[in-house]
């Protein structure tokens, strides 16, 4: 079975300067990403999605519905694909987290993968979270399928899915409402594009 699946990240949201780490702060899209959102739809509108699957987190499940014409209710929210756990940093200022936790964010650039903020995950919690539900969503459910989620959580999958380092993974673009597309073939998923159409 060839199936096609839409891997998006969710539309734009306010983000306060100076810059904070949001992690599962659970904001709302902004108007921004709510036009933005829209215009995916109108951007997708020839595929007619079997199922559609986003974190639970509102910002994905707003901009599962709109990209999809779904009334929210119907969009399958999935726990495994939320943002990653940022744990005592989340919420913080860059500023902040230098001086709570001093050398920590130097740590965590220096060891992108395995770095855990304290009460968070690393990128390599977040791979071991997010890529079997990916897989499980792939093998039991026929296609087209869109399944919408952040930032973190679609370059880890990227990562792994084109077999390389979590250290690059913000090498990864990916905008607001930015489009991956996988394929599917038997139990094999691969990257067929990247961060298509997306809002810088």
């Amino acid at each position: 079975m060839h199936s096609l699946i839409y891997l998006i990240r969710h539309g734009e949201i306010d983000r306060p300067a100076p810059r904070r780490f949001i992690g599962r702060t659970d904001l709302p899209l902004n108007a921004e990403g709510i036009r933005q959102a829209r215009k995916l739809g109108e951007q997708l509108r020839h595929i007619s999605f079997a199922h559609v699957f986003s974190s639970p987190l509102q910002r994905a499940v707003q901009t599962a519905a709109l990209a999809s014409g779904l009334a929210p209710v119907s969009v399958r929210r999935i726990e495994e694909l939320q943002e990653i756990n940022l744990g005592d940093w989340q919420g913080l200022t860059v500023d902040a987290v230098r001086k709570s936790f001093p050398g920590e964010y130097q740590q965590r650039g220096r060891d992108l993968e395995f770095f855990r903020p304290r009460g968070g995950e690393s990128f390599s919690d977040l791979s071991v979270r997010c890529y079997p539900a990916l897989v499980a969503i792939a093998q039991q459910y026929p296609g087209p399928l869109l399944v919408v989620a952040h930032a973190g959580v679609n370059r880890v999958l990227l990562s792994r899915l084109g077999q390389k380092r979590l250290q690059q993974l913000l090498e990864i673009p990916q905008d607001f409402c930015g489009i991956n597309i996988l394929r599917c073939s038997g139990n094999k998923i691969s990257v067929e594009a990247i961060n298509l159409n997306g809002f810088p």
